[in-house]
């Protein structure tokens, strides 16, 4: 991993520098003007988002099931960016909502269930710090929850029909705003490349963590 990290930094950097270009010559959104740039952001901050969600629960699922501490480690890791990645599309949701729907939060099943979502992964974290021992199987439990209610999220306003608009927004844009698509693809692939970059180094931290750990219970033990 380590020989792949500053390659895929420098082309992360490159995208996140073309992006803004991109999303400043794109085209204006015929009713929301200006504002409805926000999805170049909103929307890949949920996909880096989702994609921490998934290799949380995966992970999760392998150490509570096969006891793998490496597994462990990915875990925890992705959850910390699932969190943070969480953060930003609930911050820039309301930012969009002001302008587009004039309120800055609305009680819909989409809004809910994602501040739903990113309140189970606060609580993974809050159990992984203070739950005490055997903890860290309490926290798979909790993150292979979130991962499976996840999809209810996506799907929700396709079954309740809100202000939030359909999943099918993202899918149609080649048809129905072709010019949206290529800001849209090069912010993607840099939140998910950045997602990648963060999930990395996450777990190199928890591995030099885990090594250091092990050094100090060493040195406890022959101490005594």
């Amino acid at each position: 991993m380590k020989t792949l990290f500053l390659p895929l930094s420098v082309v992360t950097a490159a995208l996140f520098a073309w992006a803004p270009l991109l999303i400043a010559n794109a085209p204006f959104e015929s009713t929301m003007g200006l504002i409805q740039k926000i999805f170049y952001f909103h929307v890949p901050a949920w996909m880096a988002m989702y994609s921490g969600l998934v290799v949380c629960g995966v992970a999760s699922a392998l150490y509570l099931f096969r006891g793998r501490p490496e597994a462990d480690r990915v875990a925890v890791s992705a959850a910390e960016l699932t969190v943070v990645f969480g953060l930003v599309g609930l911050v820039t949701g309301p930012l969009w909502a002001r302008k587009a729907w004039g309120i800055w939060w609305e009680w819909e099943p989409r809004l809910t269930m994602a501040l739903l979502l990113e309140l189970i992964f606060v609580g993974y974290l809050m159990v992984r710090k203070y739950g005490g021992p055997g903890s860290e199987k309490l926290a798979a439990a909790v993150g292979i929850f979130g991962t499976a209610v996840s999809p209810f999220v996506y799907v929700s306003v396709n079954i309740w029909r809100t202000i939030h608009p359909k999943t099918s927004v993202v899918p149609e844009l080649p048809r129905t705003a072709p010019e949206m698509v290529p800001p849209f693809a090069v912010s993607s692939l840099a939140f998910i490349l950045l997602f990648v970059l963060m999930l990395m180094a996450r777990i190199e931290l928890a591995r030099r963590q885990a090594t250091l750990d092990e050094l100090y219970l060493a040195h406890e033990d022959s101490g005594s």
